[in-house]
């Protein structure tokens, strides 16, 4: 009996799955983003603002916000047939910080999202990945009507490394936020080759 091509089945691909944090200062978009992408319903653990939290909660700049991120968002999404991402968006406040070290454990790379209208709301996500050697890509999150910067300006106000990838993007919008997963993972792949074969030697 002859077996035509169409009768060879396809033996199925099993798929990698890599752990990518999405992080930043409050109120910056990290939740709209997973949103975004994730092809499952995400997973949120948003609690609504109380009076009693405005001595600790910085709300400059995000007036109109009414919910807050109190543990994580998860969400996931398939880049390639052999390549899945679980995305993680930590909490934005100081005193949730504790929840960071949980969060970041196996993860391959991470997102700092930024805001233009407050940069200095990223300086602890950078930091954070920076002394964890956690390979990270800074994303600007393009708000309507916030001032818009040329890539060097920013890069320079937030002190990066060259190897740092800074790449504006709208978080609202799943074709941007792709660009912006593929950029850390292909980031993250590239030094993860450069320390094996650094170790190597």
């Amino acid at each position: 009996m002859a077996f035509g091509r169409s009768s060879r089945k396809k033996t199925p691909v099993e798929p990698v799955t890599l752990k990518i944090l999405v992080a930043g200062g409050f109120g910056v978009g990290k939740t709209t983003l997973v949103g975004a992408v994730s092809e499952i319903r995400p997973l949120r653990t948003e609690e609504v603002l109380t009076e009693a939290g405005r001595p600790v909660d910085d709300l400059h700049g995000v007036e109109a916000k009414t919910t807050t991120t109190v543990a994580m968002d998860f969400g996931r999404i398939t880049l390639r047939e052999d390549l899945v991402l679980y995305l993680f968006g930590t909490p934005g406040q100081d005193r949730f910080w504790f929840l960071w070290d949980e969060l970041a454990q196996g993860a391959l790379g991470a997102i700092v999202l930024a805001d233009t209208r407050r940069l200095e709301d990223s300086f602890a996500a950078i930091d954070y990945f920076e002394r964890r050697g956690i390979p990270f890509t800074v994303a600007v999150n393009c708000f309507e009507g916030a001032r818009r910067y040329p890539t060097e300006t920013v890069r320079a106000a937030l002190d990066l490394d060259p190897e740092v990838e800074l790449l504006m993007c709208d978080a609202r919008d799943r074709e941007s936020v792709k660009d912006v997963l593929v950029a850390v993972v292909e980031h993250a792949l590239v030094l993860t080759g450069r320390e094996r074969a650094s170790a190597a030697t």
